[in-house]
């Protein structure tokens, strides 16, 4: 089983975030550019929470808000679930389905390092699983 830094590793550099006081309709667009559905709430060095897509969904568009006034401090989620680069993808599979959330900021001695999603994991296991298979055909074939 993979670990956290391991995925990291195999992901492109950089991390995507926005400040807490940016406008919501700043935070979608850089969604939108980077092709992400989240982005890491930073004071500075500091994780203030993360913001995503469904966040947007519910608490702008549902609310009627207005997403040039709305400070992405106020839709974000503030109590952010993180893990460590030591930890499992199965245990990050865990969080993810019972916490019900899609993206993980990956914090190492205070810092966030990276950010997995929904869709790193998955392709982990697919790679994982398909690797698997090879070996088992192989022992069949040659053993």
């Amino acid at each position: 089983m993979a670990t956290v830094a391991q995925l990291l590793g195999q992901k492109p550099k950089g991390l995507f975030s926005v400040a807490p006081d940016a406008p919501v309709l700043e935070a979608i667009r850089a969604m939108a550019e980077h092709g992400v559905g989240a982005l890491l709430v930073m004071q500075g060095e500091q994780l203030a929470g993360i913001v995503s897509e469904r966040d947007y969904a519910r608490k702008v568009i549902l609310m009627g808000r207005s997403s040039s006034d709305t400070p992405v401090s106020q839709i974000m989620t503030a109590q952010v679930i993180t893990v460590a680069p030591s930890q499992s993808t199965q245990q990050c599979m865990q969080l993810m389905t019972d916490r019900r959330v899609r993206h993980l900021p990956v914090v190492d001695a205070g810092r966030v390092v990276g950010m997995l999603s929904i869709g790193d994991l998955v392709r982990a296991v697919l790679a994982e699983q398909a690797q698997t298979i090879e070996q088992l055909e192989h022992y069949i074939h040659h053993g």
